[in-house]
């Protein structure tokens, strides 16, 4: 749990990933496509992935990615993601986190 606290403190917006995930490629797309800094870990390609992994479902991630913290709070999934994108919502989270600037 103390590597992922420490993964999510150093930057703005973090994704927990899988390289093969279609709907963690879907938001990594969305995301990037509004120019924020986003930082992702690819768990399948992590020394220390599955420990990460248990980490995100010990924070009651199901299914454990994609799971994006914004501002170092856990936002959610695809579902919540593609959420505050319809409701104009992300991009002024992305603001607030300082991970993109308009």
């Amino acid at each position: 749990m103390e590597s992922l606290k420490k993964m999510v403190a150093e930057k703005p917006v973090v994704m927990f990933s899988k390289s093969k995930c279609c709907m963690c490629h879907t938001i990594k797309t969305l995301i990037s496509s509004f120019g924020a800094n986003l930082t992702v870990y690819e768990l399948d390609e992590l020394p220390n992935g599955l420990q990460v992994e248990r980490a995100l479902l010990m924070l009651g991630r199901r299914p454990s990615v994609p799971a994006v913290f914004i501002g170092q709070e856990l936002i959610g999934g695809a579902n919540e993601i593609m959420s505050l994108h319809l409701e104009g919502n992300l991009v002024p989270l992305l603001m607030k986190a300082k991970a993109l600037w308009l």
